[in-house]
């Protein structure tokens, strides 16, 4: 089970972190900002930062549960400015919205999943958590 936590937190994150670093391309800011986002030029670079650092921060298992904020953050204005299937006239671009609005629902679901129960054995956090409790040698405190 260890690892399958390990496992499953390396996969969630991937799509993050790869997709990242095509935030900070005119070709991604122009895309949003044809689709109406507001403050294109700042606000899509600003979604890279949050869907790099916290697809780390998950990755690693690193504060896991601040990371998983800010990937919830940075998917609910994505997902409605950008899938906003509804708003679609064109069946086929309409349908595909829609299945790119579930993938980003789904996602926050983990996002949350992983804010809640944080993240798992096998991390950053477990193991400074074993650390700091453990007391260091010659270091313990005498009862007086």
């Amino acid at each position: 089970m260890r690892y399958s936590v390990l496992a499953g937190r390396l996969l969630y994150s991937l799509i993050f972190v790869m997709a990242s670093l095509g935030h900070f391309s005119q070709g991604t800011i122009n895309y949003a900002a044809a689709h109406g986002v507001p403050f294109a030029t700042v606000a899509v670079p600003v979604s890279g930062i949050l869907s790099l650092l916290g697809g780390l921060s998950v990755a690693l298992g690193y504060k896991a549960k601040w990371g998983a904020g800010l990937l919830a953050l940075f998917l609910i204005p994505v997902t409605v400015m950008l899938h906003n299937f509804w708003a679609i006239q064109d069946p086929v671009t309409a349908q595909m919205h829609q299945v790119m609005f579930m993938k980003n629902v789904s996602m926050l679901g983990g996002a949350l999943l992983i804010f809640n129960f944080g993240s798992g054995p096998l991390s950053l956090d477990a193991w400074q958590r074993v650390r700091t409790a453990q007391p260091v040698q010659g270091r313990e405190k005498v009862a007086a």
